[in-house]
């Protein structure tokens, strides 16, 4: 074999420019199919940690009405009742929260569950006026299923959970509120305002939540908002969060309540983020088809004015499979040059990418560019080029293999 390495060298020695540029075309096809899928999952990563940091992992919410309808299936010795799920109705919220809540903490999966009352209100600091979106907490319970430490730019949560008249609001509702820690504001509902007092400022970095979310003591909205008992929903966080679709379906039907994962409430975005990461793969992909078209000119221009040498290489005792080799070896060493290039080249772009500032204020907010390390990227990246110029190599070699060598030296003389 180290023999027919040397031949497939100095074969290639003799097209060095053209492979060189097959070679430039793999590299930088590989590092940007790395790169492209570094940001594109770094970005999804990203917004799926504020997600979980501002809405848990799923959320206990509407309970079924009992009028669900099932029909009988099977034999009448072996018969069983399905249920019709496109019967069943849903009554507003959760009655009894501290049932659920208790229920809740049977599950091994749980890591913390929180009761919170949400419902609309206006907000007014001076002649200015907004609507936010009044979320009633417990702060020792609400901190267990969010990152609301993580996300706090000014004030203290002491200060909130020690002071009933507290309010927790977002970095752009105090913006547009012109709104600082200590600051009075009133909370309108129904005719009535309440006077409360800043006590933090937070930033959860999803755009809609910053100038609408307004966090209260549980107490305090359930006196704004006259719900004595019920709960809108209850936040629940799990010990691996991308699990939720599985637990929550066991919740289900064990709490009698709609359970929703983070996966369905967000499936439109994961969706787009799935699209575009399989956009820039197929994009990225077709810089190394392009490179290895090149690769398989290279080579086909290579079979066709080595045929003598070819032919006396079969005459000496060469064998067809010999001839494979020699010309898939000389794709071997220009794809093994362009995975490490490629890849090297890969990790300096992605390691200077995440140090790029750059301003994204939409579904999220962002300085920098945000990236994932992952060595399924250099994988799957490794796997599409050696596809691809392995393919691009055999067909050439095949064709060099069928030439016969007595026509050749017939021909020649």
């Amino acid at each position: 074999m180290g023999l027919l390495l040397q031949i497939a060298w100095r074969f290639l020695l003799a097209k060095k420019r053209a492979m060189l540029m097959s070679l430039a075309g793999i590299v930088f096809g590989v590092a940007f199919f790395i790169v492209s899928q570094a940001q594109t999952s770094g970005f999804e990563s990203y917004f799926i940690t504020l997600v979980w940091g501002s809405n848990g992992a799923l959320k206990v919410q509407d309970r079924f009405q009992g009028n669900v309808t099932s029909m009988l299936a099977g034999d009448s010795d072996d018969s069983f009742r399905v249920e019709l799920k496109e019967g069943r109705s849903y009554v507003e919220g959760i009655e009894h929260p501290s049932d659920i809540m208790e229920a809740l903490r049977s599950f091994s999966e749980v890591a913390g569950a929180s009761e919170v009352l949400r419902g609309k209100a206006g907000v007014r600091s001076g002649f200015r006026q907004d609507e936010c979106e009044l979320y009633g907490i417990r702060l020792s319970e609400y901190l267990s299923v969010s990152n609301l430490t993580g996300q706090m730019r000014y004030g203290e949560l002491n200060d909130f959970e020690n002071d009933p008249q507290g309010v927790l609001i977002g970095v752009k509702l105090a913006e547009r509120l012109s709104l600082d820690v200590g600051s009075a504001l009133f909370i309108e509902r129904q005719g009535q305002s309440r006077r409360f007092r800043v006590t933090g400022i937070f930033e959860t970095g999803v755009e809609d939540y910053d100038k609408r979310r307004v966090y209260v003591q549980l107490r305090q909205a359930r006196e704004l908002l006259d719900e004595p008992y019920k709960a809108s929903f209850i936040q629940v966080s799990l010990y691996d969060n991308y699990r939720a679709d599985i637990v929550a379906a066991h919740m289900q039907e064990v709490l009698q309540h709609d359970v929703r994962p983070w996966q369905k409430s967000e499936k439109t975005w994961l969706e787009v983020f799935r699209a575009l990461k399989i956009s820039s793969g197929i994009t990225m992909s077709v810089i190394i088809m392009v490179a290895a078209l090149g690769m398989f000119n290279t080579l086909a221009i290579i079979v066709m004015e080595r045929r003598r040498e070819i032919a006396i290489l079969r005459s000496m005792g060469y064998t067809r499979s010999d001839v494979v080799r020699i010309f898939v070896g000389q794709g071997i060493i220009v794809l093994a040059a362009g995975l490490v290039l490629g890849c090297a080249l890969a990790f300096l772009l992605t390691a200077g990418l995440e140090r790029l500032p750059i301003r994204i204020r939409g579904i999220f907010s962002t300085d920098h560019f945000v990236v994932k390390w992952s060595i399924w990227h250099y994988v799957w990246a490794c796997i599409v080029a050696g596809a691809v110029v392995l393919i691009a190599s055999y067909l050439p070699a095949r064709r060099a293999a069928r030439i016969e060598p007595g026509e050749i030296i017939r021909g020649a003389s």
